[in-house]
Parts: C-alpha cells; structure tokens; sequence
C-alpha cells in the first residue's frame, strides 16, 4: 500500500461499519477499492467469499476483477466482483422458482419489450397512437424502478384514466413476459429485490454471505438498487459506498442523486471520506472543473487538485455556423497529429446530442480522419444477429413467445402472420405457450397448407435441440443453424454489399461464440445468451485502433483521452432549451455536472467550440455561448478570436498541417480505413487510394477444402470488386455459393 495516498490509505483500512467515500474524477477509486479487497483478506483475515463489489459496467468490473486477482495472492476468484444485473442473474438463475418462473427464463431486450407491449396494446384494443410502445414501457420502467407492482400501480392510478390505462398494459406486460419465461432489464432487480421480501430465509443467506460489500458510482444507483443494497448489507452494515455526486448525470435512466448526499441520513454511523487528489488532469484542466461545478448548489463540498503540472490553458473558439466549427476541430486534429505525432486514438470529440456527430462525421469523411462513433447501433441489436440470437433462445428456452415470432418464417418459409395469430388465439384460449401449440397445429382451424410448414419448423428446432443435447459445441450449433436455416445462402445469394456487411456481422457473431467456449469451463447455451444480453455498449471501444472517437457525453463517462474537444458549448444546447425551460431546480444542475464530466475526461488538452449560428430542425438558430464557457475561471482559459476570424486562423493550420502532409508522401502511404457512418455518405481517399482486392490460388475444376463441408471442386467463380463468390460442388453437401474471404478454401493438390 505504498502507493496509496493518506485519503486513500484510510479508506482502505476502514473496514467496518458503513463508509462513504466521495471520489473526484481521476482520484484513483479503482484502486482503493481493489486494495481494500486485498486489506480485508490478507489483512483482516476475511474469506473471500464473503466480499461482495458491485459495479456499473461490464467493462468495469473485468477491470476490477483483473486488478483483484493481481494484487491478491490467494483466493481472489472467490470473491464476487460484478454488474448489478449480473448479480441479479446469478441470483435468480438459482431462487426465482421461488416466484413462480422456471430458472431457465430468458432477458429480453428493448426490441422483444416493445413486441410484447404491442400486443398487449391489442389485447386491451388500445390505440398505439394515443398510447405509444416507448410511452408505456417509460412508465413501465419507471414502475418498476420505485419497486412498484401492477397492483399498488393501479392503485395509485386511481382517477387518472391516463394512468389506470398504462395500468392495464402493466399488468398485461408482466403476465405475458410470466407466460413466456421471460423477464426484462427492470425485472432483474426487481424480482430480486421481490425475492428478498418475500424469501428472508433466502436473504438470509446472502446476508451471511457478502459480509463486506462495496458499490461503485453509486450516485448512479435508482431507488431499486438502493433497496438491493439495502437488503444485503441490513445484517452486517460494513458497507462502503464509493461515488461522486458530481458526476450523477444519469437520472435521465433513474438515476437518484440523493442516495448519495442522503447515505450519512440512512446511515447515520457512517464515515466519510473524500478523495480529491486527481492523477489524470492538469492543473488548468482541474481548475475549470472545478470552476465550473461550484456553480451548482446541490453537492458535497470537494475540490480536485493535482501535483501534475500547469499544462497547456483551456482553449476556446467561437465559428459562423457548425460546418465552420466542425472545420476547425478536424484542423486542430490534423495540426496536432502532424505537429505533435499525436495518434487518431488520443483524441475524443464530445457532444451534447447524437444529431450534432452529423456533421462532424461528414468533416473527418471529407479530410480522411478516421474514427469511430460510441451510442450508433449496438452489434447485437442488428437485424442479422437477433435473427440468430432468436433461434438460440428458442433452443435454449421453449416458452419464449417472441423469439417463436421473430424467427418462425425467418428466411421465408411460408408461415405468415395470420397463421401465427391463430396458433397463437389457439395458444392463448388453451393457456400454454405459442411453441407448445405449434405442435398442436392439427387442432387449430384454418391454418391449411401452413400446418405442415408449421410442423417442419418444430422439428427443425427439436434436431437443435437434440444436437445440443448430444453435446454438439455452441459454435458447431450456430453453424448447424446458419446452414439448415438457409440463412447464410440466402444473403451469399443476394450478393450485395449491405448481404455482406451482414455475413461479416454473422461472422463476427461465431467469434463471439469461439471465444466465449475457449474462455468458459462449462460453456451453456443460456450463460452464453444471458452473457450477450448483459453486454453493454460502451465496452465495445477498441482502444488499439488509430481513430478519433466521437460520442455523447453521457457515454464517454468514466473514459479519459489525451485531447479532448467539447463541440457545441452554446446555451440551449448545451445546456439543453429543456433543461432551461424546466421546472426542475435540478436541471441545469444536471447538465453542469455532465460539462464537468467532460471536462474531467481530457488528461492534457481540452478544447471547447461554439457556433454563433446552428441549423436545428431546419431553421438557423443564434444562441449565446454556452454559460458554462463563462464559469471557467478566466486566468486558466484562453479565448481565440471570433466567428470568421477564428475559423481562418483555424483553417490556416490546417492547410499548412495538410501541406506538410502532403510534402512528407503521407496522402499516397495512407491506408484505408473503416467508418462506423451512415451508409449513403462514402469517404473521399484521393486519387492515390487503392483498393486491395484478394486474391485466390485456386481456379475453375480445381479440388479445394473447406473447413466443414469437406473436399469439391470448383464449378464457378465469379469477381465481385474486391472478393470473388465462388460455386463449389462439396462431395458430401452438394453446390454451395459463398464469399471467398468468407469461405477460406484451400486447393488441394491431387
């Protein structure tokens, strides 16, 4: 521990009773907690069994439960180290029988809830339009995160029509996800939480169990979560809470700030102790933090600092418009990449809202600066991947009505709505689930030639299910259902790029699968599909790839960049016209300490940008900058010219950073790289940019091998720019058409 600062050393040593410790951005929390970890086995001499660490991100707690195991030398894997929901998982997989579902229930996503509350919206002959999907599932959410049940709901509904209707689609919603052995996100924490009230022996048990809990962010914890935590550390009361109030940006998701500032209330022995010293920042970076979040009047009193030096001031410029703005950080980014050897990578480029990447992307596109985009379309929520994923989870769980609809005519097997909504009525009047009335079929009337369509496909997941149980590999089943399916000849039929970009997708999705079995003991079917179901989106960022990332602030929270840029610092953006025009004191507050939060992301360079003019929903707005630029102490920031003056300074640099380029034979070494953007806008490389196509040793009426269907001979191979689809007579398989990059055929030499 002799690394530890005097704070952090008594945070460590504090080990009994409760312990709220406010962490400042960049204070090294991580560590502290990981030490205390190590302090209390080997220390205290506590079982790792009974310690419990509980963080927000998968990310986060693989980070945790890597620094656990180094610094621990004995028994670091009995310690539990995990996400909220993973938490949850793990205890109902083994209690919720308890409540009446079967252990071996499925998570449904966002996707799969709006299904449900459609139909339950036409159960009750609601009209969607006054009652929208995303309305009701709010309400839901909302519901369930104040551990309220569809009967209090109703209850407290009474007199407001608006209410008892959202109601009623509450207690339709949780009864159909009951009959489909289903739960949502929400329900994780809820039913265990409801396991826990009406089981107390079971909670007894995880009391003696996790003796020693500790929570990470937990001013991002909402009330549910407060009650969980409450649950367990009722018995033992050692339990130590580690946030900063000054980063709650989340209450947009339920986030309750007052579970932190109200700790020392519900705990009234409890000590506290802050950390303030920040290892990430400069001090000039620190000081407009710290300049920025006194501002706000709802927070604990703290205040960063750093032994690191002074570095560079804050800079600030104002442009015409956006396009002008967004001009001047790709200059600033090419400048400093050129000047400074600053990799892609070092850079972040934060923002208030999804909408304002827009532009900025069309920019780093047009200048050929790579990058990535954080918050666009999560992998596994592509249309490709739920296919997939939906015919595992009707191996893995029969009951599960949305993934019969989702699949049962994908690819099209003849199998059309009508005739699922009969099975389905069938269903419904007989109380079963929508599979087990497919193999009743013979008793539904009406259904014609699509019963034995029908009686096809449940057999088809019946042979899954049989290969599964014969103990086929996860990623040898996956390829069993590719195949049998015909859904990957279908898109190698379609030959087209987005067919493609989908194949890479399904592709990818098989490495996911490899992985998971080569790093897992016991591989299962449901540990897969509920790992996949847990995955959040911002742990997907490859920190290897020389690309500028590009996100919202919300996402970039608990991430740290060389250079930071904060785009958009104009009020009404940022902070937002709602927040402005809202009722809520809190408001504003909130988006301060979201500004603070970015702020506190940048390690060495932090740059803010403005326009004076901006097109938002097809009108030109002009609002003033943004009043957080304002509480930026004035000795530590740096204020560049206005408006058109600034942009030609800008510009200046970047044309001289771009002839440097030129002049140095960087535009004709450059490589290709590739863009998460919207598919209509295609980067420019240049006229020295070449396509690298692949190339095969094999040719027509040669034999080639293929990793699973064996040895054929080659029939046709036709170019497609830079892949080649190949025809191949496989002695056992029959004809095949695929990709060659896809296929990896090898020639055989006879």
């Amino acid at each position: 521990m002799n690394d530890l600062n005097d704070m952090q050393l008594q945070a460590v040593q504090h080990t009994e009773g409760p312990l709220l410790l406010l962490a400042g951005a960049g204070s090294g929390k991580t560590r502290v907690i990981t030490h205390r970890i190590a302090h209390l086995i080997e220390e205290k001499g506590v079982p790792p069994y009974h310690i419990l660490a509980i963080t927000f991100t998968n990310k986060a707690a693989g980070e945790m439960r890597e620094r656990v195991d180094r610094i621990v030398s004995w028994g670091a894997e009995g310690v539990w180290v995990s996400t909220f929901h993973s938490l949850c998982v793990r205890i109902l997989r083994r209690y919720i029988d308890q409540l009446g579902y079967d252990n071996h229930f499925t998570i449904y996503d966002t996707d799969d809830q709006k299904a449900v509350v459609k139909a339950c919206l036409k159960k009750l002959n609601m009209d969607p339009k006054q009652y929208p999907e995303r309305s009701m599932l709010s309400e839901i959410a909302k519901a369930k995160e104040r551990f309220i049940s569809p009967d209090a709901y109703e209850q407290n509904a009474s007199g407001n029509y608006r209410q008892m209707q959202a109601g009623r689609v509450y207690r339709e919603y949780q009864e159909r996800l009951k009959q489909n052995n289903a739960l949502d996100f929400d329900d994780l924490l809820y039913k265990t939480v409801e396991l826990f009230q009406f089981h107390p022996e079971i909670l007894d048990s995880y009391q003696e169990r996790f003796r020693y809990i500790m929570v990470d962010e937990y001013q991002d914890t909402n009330h549910i979560q407060f009650l969980l935590v409450k649950q367990l550390a009722a018995k033992y009361r050692n339990l130590c809470v580690v946030g900063d109030d000054d980063q709650s940006i989340y209450k947009f998701r339920g986030a309750n700030i007052y579970n932190i500032l109200n700790f020392e209330e519900e705990y009234p022995e409890a000590a506290v102790i802050k950390l303030e010293q920040n290892y990430r920042s400069t001090k000039n970076i620190l000081a407009a933090a710290n300049g920025v979040i006194s501002c706000n009047e709802g927070r604990k009193d703290k205040a960063l600092w750093s032994s690191l030096p002074e570095g560079d001031k804050v800079k600030f410029s104002l442009y015409d418009t956006e396009y002008d703005e967004a001009e001047g950080i790709a200059a600033e980014i090419m400048s400093r990449h050129n000047r400074e050897k600053m990799a892609y990578n070092d850079f972040a480029v934060l923002y208030r809202t999804n909408a304002q990447s827009r532009v900025l992307e069309e920019v780093l596109l047009m200048h050929n600066i790579p990058y990535q985009i954080i918050g666009g379309q999560n992998f596994y929520g592509r249309r490709e991947i739920k296919d997939m994923l939906g015919y595992l989870q009707l191996v893995d769980n029969g009951r599960d009505d949305m993934a019969v609809r989702r699949i049962i005519n994908v690819p099209k097997r003849g199998i059309g709505t009508a005739s699922v909504d009969k099975v389905q009525a069938y269903a419904d009047t007989y109380e079963m689930s929508l599979f087990d009335a497919l193999f009743e079929v013979s008793n539904v009337p009406g259904l014609g030639r699509a019963a034995g369509k029908i009686e096809t496909f449940t057999n088809l997941i019946m042979d899954f299910r049989e290969l599964l149980e014969g103990g086929m590999h996860l990623s040898e089943l996956y390829d069993e259902i590719l195949e049998r399916t015909g859904y990957w000849d279908e898109l190698v039929a379609e030959h087209t790029d987005e067919a493609e970009g989908r194949l890479e997708n399904l592709t990818e999705l098989k490495n996911k699968i490899v992985k998971y079995e080569e790093e897992t003991e016991n591989p299962t079917l449901s540990e897969l599909l509920e790992e996949i179901a847990l995955v959040a989106e911002v742990d997907n960022i490859q920190e290897q790839q020389e690309r500028v990332l590009l996100m919202t602030l919300h996402s970039a929270k608990g991430l740290e960049f060389p250079c930071v840029f904060l785009a958009g610092m104009e009020d009404r953006l940022f902070p937002s016209g709602m927040a402005l025009n809202s009722e809520d004191p809190d408001a504003v507050e909130e988006e301060r300490r979201l500004c603070y939060v970015g702020i506190t992301r940048a390690k060495e360079k932090l740059l803010l940008t403005a326009a004076r003019q901006r097109m938002v929903h097809g009108s030109h707005n002009y609002n003033p900058v943004s009043r957080f630029v304002q509480e930026i102490p004035e000795e530590v920031i740096e204020k560049n010219g206005e408006g058109a003056y600034a942009m030609k300074r800008q510009a200046e640099a970047f044309h001289k950073a771009q002839n440097a380029l030129d002049r140095a034979g960087a535009s004709v070494t450059r490589k290709p790289y590739s863009y998460q953007a919207a598919p209509s806008v295609t980067p420019s490389f240049g006229k020295e940019f070449k396509v690298e196509r692949l190339e095969v040793d094999y040719g027509v009426g040669d034999t080639v091998s293929h990793v699973k269907f064996g040895t054929g001979v080659v029939k046709e191979l036709v170019s497609g720019g830079k892949d080649y689809e190949v025809t191949v007579d496989f002695e056992k398989y029959g004809v095949k058409r695929m990709f060659a990059s896809f296929a990896k055929l090898k020639k055989v030499d006879l």
